[in-house]
């Protein structure tokens, strides 16, 4: 699978007698006192997005895979979101890159399915990596932090599904009007930094850490407006940290998530 790529080069050319006029009006200026606004001081730490939590966190979907080249930036960004408490980053690594040279540890079939479940429902007629989901609706490259931080802050929290709680290993699932039908998810991933040594492939030779990698996801029911509870499955592996999401359909809006 060939990743998106965008390279430009942008060249300007000046005429020697230009350069002359302004050198020398450089050289006019440095005698000049002038006086200017103070900067404005950077901004310290992110900020906070409206009526998010972590019982209404904002989804965030990493698609990518330890054997693609353009991954990395992606991966770093989403990295830095996982201690944000109202922010649900949640690494998938799909399969599709497994046969270019390197076999991804963390990737699994039903991780590439969901990536497709997400581009059939918006009409997309083919995945590439890395591509980042917020809220099962908005899809962006994910390698401009900027651009990934205005995203999550112009999103907001899931919203207009049903209440979520859980209690141990059950799950209340509130009711509420339906917008269309809907699968409950259960989610559980690594919060710890899992740092993987490469050794063939595209990122040969680079050490990537890793956060928040998925490493179970299990459709538990469908919800069509009934409040409901469900019994969740006990983790498959011990540390593991869980989420609950409400999605539309299979590859639809998310209208409800919860940081467990």
């Amino acid at each position: 699978m060939a990743e998106p790529s965008e390279r430009t080069i942008m060249r300007s050319a000046f005429s020697s007698s230009l350069l002359a006029v302004a050198a020398a009006g450089l050289l006019a200026a440095c005698g000049q006192e002038t006086s200017a606004a103070p900067a404005k001081p950077a901004a310290s730490g992110p900020q906070p997005i409206a009526g998010a939590s972590a019982a209404h966190p904002v989804v965030v979907e990493l698609f990518q895979s330890q054997g693609c080249s353009s991954c990395p930036p992606a991966n770093s960004n989403v990295n830095a979101l996982a201690d944000r408490s109202e922010v649900l980053a949640l690494s998938f690594a799909v399969t599709y890159w497994d046969q270019l040279g390197w076999q991804d540890r963390f990737a699994k079939p039903a991780y590439t399915a969901r990536q497709w479940d997400y581009a059939h429902h918006a009409g997309r007629s083919q995945v590439a990596t890395p591509q980042v989901i917020v809220n099962g609706d908005t899809a962006i490259v994910g390698s401009n932090r900027q651009q990934l931080d205005r995203t999550i802050r112009a999103a907001g929290p899931a919203r207009g599904g049903p209440s979520l709680a859980v209690e141990g290993l059950t799950l209340r699932v509130g009711g509420g009007k339906a917008a269309a039908p809907s699968t409950v998810w259960l989610v559980r991933y690594e919060p710890r930094s899992i740092p993987v040594a490469i050794r063939a492939g595209e990122n040969g030779g680079r050490t990537l850490p890793h956060r928040d990698i998925v490493r179970e996801l299990v459709k538990l029911d469908a919800w069509t407006g009934a409040a409901k509870t469900v019994v969740l499955p006990a983790a498959t592996r011990p540390g593991l940290a869980s989420a609950i999401l409400v999605q539309e359909g299979v590859g639809g809006r998310i209208t409800a998530a919860l940081k467990v």
